[in-house]
C-alpha cells in the first residue's frame, strides 16, 4: 500500500467535491452548507495532501503498521464526519440525533492524528 499516493489521490477527490460544492453554493446563493464545504477542503484536501507530502519526505514512516492505521482511521472518520455534518446542516437529521455520531467521528479523526503524531515522533527524525 502506497500511503503517500493514497492520501494524495483521496485528497484530490475531496478537492473536486469541495470545488463542485463551492460552485453550487455560489451559483445558488445558498450558503447554508459552508461549514461542510470548509471541512471538505480542510480535512479532505489540505490535510490529506499534507500527509501525502510528509509520508513522501519521510518514507521510513510508512514502514510500520501505524501509517496504514492512520490512513484508514482518517478516511473513515473524515467521511463519516462530513456526511454527519451535511445531514445536520442540510436539515435532514436533527442536531440532537446526529450530535453523538459527530462526537464519535471527531474522536476517530483525533485518534488517527495521534497515531500519525506518534509515527512522526518515532520515525521522522
Amino acid at each position: 500500500m502506497n500511503i503517500a499516493r493514497n492520501f494524495l489521490v483521496t485528497g484530490v477527490l475531496y478537492l473536486l467535491i469541495g470545488l463542485v460544492m463551492g460552485m453550487y453554493m455560489g451559483g445558488s446563493g445558498d450558503r447554508s452548507l459552508t461549514p461542510v464545504h470548509a471541512h471538505i477542503n480542510l480535512l479532505g484536501f489540505t490535510l490529506m495532501v499534507l500527509f501525502s507530502v510528509i509520508y513522501k519526505v519521510f518514507p521510513q514512516m510508512t514502514g510500520s503498521g501505524l501509517a496504514q492505521l492512520h490512513f484508514w482511521l482518517f478516511q473513515i472518520g473524515t467521511l463519516l464526519l462530513l456526511v454527519a455534518l451535511f445531514l445536520m446542516l442540510g436539515g435532514f437529521v436533527p442536531e440532537a440525533t446526529i450530535g453523538p455520531v459527530m462526537s464519535v467521528t471527531e474522536l476517530i479523526v483525533l485518534v488517527s492524528i495521534l497515531i500519525f503524531s506518534w509515527n512522526a515522533y518515532r520515525h521522522a527524525v
